[in-house]
């Protein structure tokens, strides 16, 4: 039965599809079109870019690493609205690649926004969501590394998208579990980038 945040992932999924026009578009016109939501519509849309098939364009993850990074020093701050430094919202992307992975991503939002509820709300007040927030800061700073590790770059991207899909609908559960995850991204990516 549906819930009242259930459709909340196909919606943000829906405004950057919205915004896809010519043959590329800057990082800065997705923020405009997703900003005025909430800082986690935004880490969300840009994480699950880098979770897609457009992670293959390259620098894609950096620029990734690099307004998640913004955006979470801005939610440890307080702030109330999304702000990017120039020099990131002038970024261009594929919006050929973005189409492909939307396609891509379509299905599996839609088949894990079912299962998604507000829930164990307290998690995602402070001090409780500071934990899983200065993990991400973290994750960041190594994601432009990880590029040259294969896979492990999405691997961390799709780590913040599920806590960025727990924050904006409400369920603390799912928060949970990605701060489990946050903390065995890096040993895996060196494990599997390194170790082997």
């Amino acid at each position: 039965m549906p819930v009242e945040h259930s459709r909340e992932l196909t919606h943000v999924l829906q405004e950057l599809e919205d915004a896809l026009e010519g043959e590329r578009i800057a990082v800065g016109e997705i923020t405009r079109r997703l900003g005025g939501r909430s800082f986690a519509s935004v880490m969300l849309i840009f994480s699950l870019i880098s979770t897609s098939p457009a992670s293959g364009i390259p620098g894609v993850t950096t620029v990734v690493a690099a307004v998640v990074f913004v955006l979470v020093v801005q939610m440890l701050l307080g702030r109330d609205c999304v702000w990017l430094p120039q020099f990131v919202q002038r970024r261009h992307l594929s919006t050929a690649k973005l189409r492909e992975g939307l396609v891509w991503l379509r299905k599996p939002v839609q088949f894990i926004e079912r299962f998604l509820r507000p829930r164990l709300t307290i998690l995602l007040t402070r001090p409780w969501i500071l934990a899983p927030l200065v993990l991400i800061l973290g994750l960041t700073l190594f994601m432009p590394v990880m590029e040259i590790i294969p896979l492990s770059g999405s691997f961390a991207s799709a780590v913040i998208a599920l806590f960025a899909a727990g924050f904006l609908t409400r369920d603390g559960a799912l928060v949970a579990v990605s701060l489990v995850l946050l903390i065995g991204v890096p040993l895996t990516a060196w494990q599997f980038g390194f170790g082997g």
